[in-house]
C-alpha cells in the first residue's frame, strides 16, 4: 500500500475518542491547579510555611490539592501523552506510512522540545513540561508495540527505581539531619568540627538562607523586575531544571505514566466502553489507596511541622500515592463520560481538551502578565487560597472560548502550528462557512 503526502493528515473531528479530550480537558485545570503556586510564589509549590500562607484557609488549600491533585495531574497528563503519541504512530502506520510514521512522530518531539524552550526562558515557567515531554517521548518510540502487560511491568520497574531513588535520598536526609544536630552539640560542648561536619553546617545555612524572608522577598522583586530581567533571573534555575530534572525524575515519573497510558489505550480503558461496574471499582479503589497514602504522607508532614526531612520521608510513598489516585480519576472520569449528563460541559471540557497545547501556555502567558513585570507585577502579592480564585476565572474562560474557537476553526493556533511543522504542510484553519453552520444544528 502507498500513502501519498497528503493521505497523511491530523485526526479529523469524527476519528476523535471524546472521552480522551475530555479527560484531558479536566487534567489540563487540574495541572493549573498546582502550577499557579509556582507561577506566583517563591518557593511554595511544595512547602506553604516558605511563602503563600499555611494556616487558615491556605493550610486547607494545601492539604486538600496535595490529597487530590500534586503528582496525579501530571501522571495523567503523561499519560495521556503517551497515549496520544501511540495514537499518531498507529494511525499512520495503519495508512501505510511507513518510515514516514517515525518522521512525523519525531519532527513532532522536536518541536515539541523548542517549544517547550521558549515556553520555560522567553514566556518564563520554570515548571513547564513541554520540554521533558519530548525528550521521555524519543525514549517512548522504542516501547509502543509491546503488549499491554510488557509496558505496565515496564512501567513498574520504572516506578521501583524512582522509589528506592527516594528512599536512598531519605536515608541520606537522615544523616544529613543528624550531622547538622551534632554540629550544635559540637558547638555547645566547644569541640572543633570535622570537615564532614563543617560541610553539614555549610548545606543547612545554604537551606536556611533560601527558605529566609529575606531571599523570599528578594526573590519577589526578582520576579517584579522588567521582562528581560526576569528572563536573566530565571535562566540559571531552566538551565539546571532541564538537566538534572531529566534523570533525577522524568525517567522515572513521566516516561512511566507515558508507558501505562498506550498500555490502557489498548486495553480500551480510556475510551469510556467498558462497563460502569469496571470503572466504578477502578475509582473506589484507587482512592482507597491513594487518599490513604496521600492522607498518611500530608499527616506526616503536619505533625513534623513541615520539616525537610518529613517531605523526604513523604517521598518515599509519593508514587503510590499518587499513581492509586490517579487511577481513581481515571475510574471517576469515564464515569461521567458515559453517564449522560452535564452534556454541554463535556463539549466544553472536550473543547479545552482538544486544545490542550494552546490553554496549557495560555496559562503561563497570563501568569507571566498578572505576576511578572512585564505585566502587572503581582509575583509574591497573594496568598495561596486567593490564588484560587485566578485559577477558577481561567477555567472559566477557557471553557466558554474553547468551544466558541472550535466553531470556527479546526485546531487551536498552536495545535495548528504543530501539525504544519511536523508534517511539513499547511493545513487549513480556518472552517469554511458551512461547516459552521452545520455546527449549529
Amino acid at each position: 500500500m502507498t500513502t501519498t503526502p497528503t493521505s497523511l493528515t491530523p485526526l479529523k473531528a469524527l476519528e476523535r475518542i471524546q472521552s480522551l479530550d475530555v479527560m484531558r480537558g479536566i487534567v489540563l485545570f487540574g495541572i493549573l491547579l498546582m502550577n499557579i503556586n509556582g507561577m506566583a510564589l517563591a518557593h511554595a509549590y511544595e512547602d506553604p510555611t516558605i511563602s503563600g500562607g499555611a494556616t487558615g484557609w491556605d493550610l486547607y488549600t494545601w492539604i486538600t490539592t496535595n490529597m487530590l491533585f500534586e503528582g496525579t495531574m501530571r501522571a495523567l497528563f503523561s499519560l495521556l501523552f503517551g497515549a496520544g503519541m501511540f495514537i499518531l504512530l498507529d494511525r499512520l502506520e495503519k495508512k501505510g506510512a511507513g518510515i514516514k510514521a517515525a518522521d512525523i512522530y519525531f519532527r513532532r518531539l522536536m518541536w515539541l522540545l523548542v517549544f517547550g524552550l521558549i515556553h520555560a526562558y522567553l514566556i518564563l515557567w520554570v515548571g513547564e513540561i513541554l520540554f521533558s515531554y519530548s525528550l521521555m517521548g524519543f525514549l517512548v518510540y522504542s516501547f509502543r508495540n509491546l503488549a499491554p502487560k510488557k509496558l505496565m511491568i515496564v512501567a513498574l520497574i520504572l516506578f521501583s527505581v524512582g522509589t528506592i531513588w527516594n528512599y536512598a535520598e531519605y536515608k541520606s536526609n537522615v544523616k544529613f539531619m543528624e550531622d547538622v544536630t551534632l554540629v550544635e552539640e559540637f558547638k555547645t560542648e566547644g569541640k572543633e568540627l570535622t570537615d564532614e561536619l563543617k560541610a553539614a553546617e555549610d548545606k543547612w545555612q545554604n537551606i536556611q538562607k533560601e527558605r529566609s524572608p529575606e531571599a523570599i522577598a528578594e526573590h519577589n522583586a526578582n520576579m517584579q523586575k522588567g521582562y528581560f530581567d526576569v528572563v536573566a533571573f530565571l535562566a540559571p534555575i531552566n538551565m539546571h531544571f532541564g538537566k538534572y530534572y531529566f534523570y533525577r525524575y522524568d525517567v522515572w515519573d513521566i516516561l512511566s505514566m507515558m508507558l501505562l497510558g498506550i498500555a490502557f489505550f489498548k486495553l480500551k480503558l480510556l475510551s469510556a466502553i467498558k462497563p460502569y461496574r469496571f470503572y466504578g471499582i477502578m475509582m473506589l479503589v484507587g482512592y482507597a489507596i491513594g487518599l490513604s497514602v496521600n492522607y498518611y504522607e500530608v499527616k506526616m508532614i503536619l505533625d513534623d511541622n513541615f520539616s525537610l526531612l518529613s517531605f523526604s520521608k513523604a517521598n518515599v510513598t509519593y508514587d503510590l500515592g499518587r499513581v492509586a489516585v490517579a487511577m481513581g480519576h481515571i475510574g471517576a472520569i469515564m464515569l461521567f463520560c458515559k453517564l449522560p449528563i452535564l452534556a454541554l460541559l463535556k463539549k466544553a471540557l472536550a473543547a479545552v481538551g482538544k486544545m490542550a497545547l494552546t490553554n496549557y501556555v495560555m496559562h503561563s502567558v497570563i501568569a507571566m502578565f498578572l505576576f511578572t513585570g512585564a505585566g502587572f507585577g503581582l509575583f509574591g502579592e497573594f496568598q495561596r487560597h486567593e490564588l484560587l480564585y485566578i485559577v477558577f476565572a481561567i477555567w472559566v474562560f477557557q471553557l466558554i472560548a474553547s468551544p466558541i474557537w472550535l466553531k470556527y476553526f479546526y485546531f487551536g493556533p498552536l495545535e495548528w502550528l504543530w501539525r504544519n511543522l511536523s508534517y511539513q504542510k499547511k493545513h487549513a484553519l480556518k472552517k469554511k462557512h458551512s461547516e459552521t453552520q452545520n455546527a449549529n444544528l
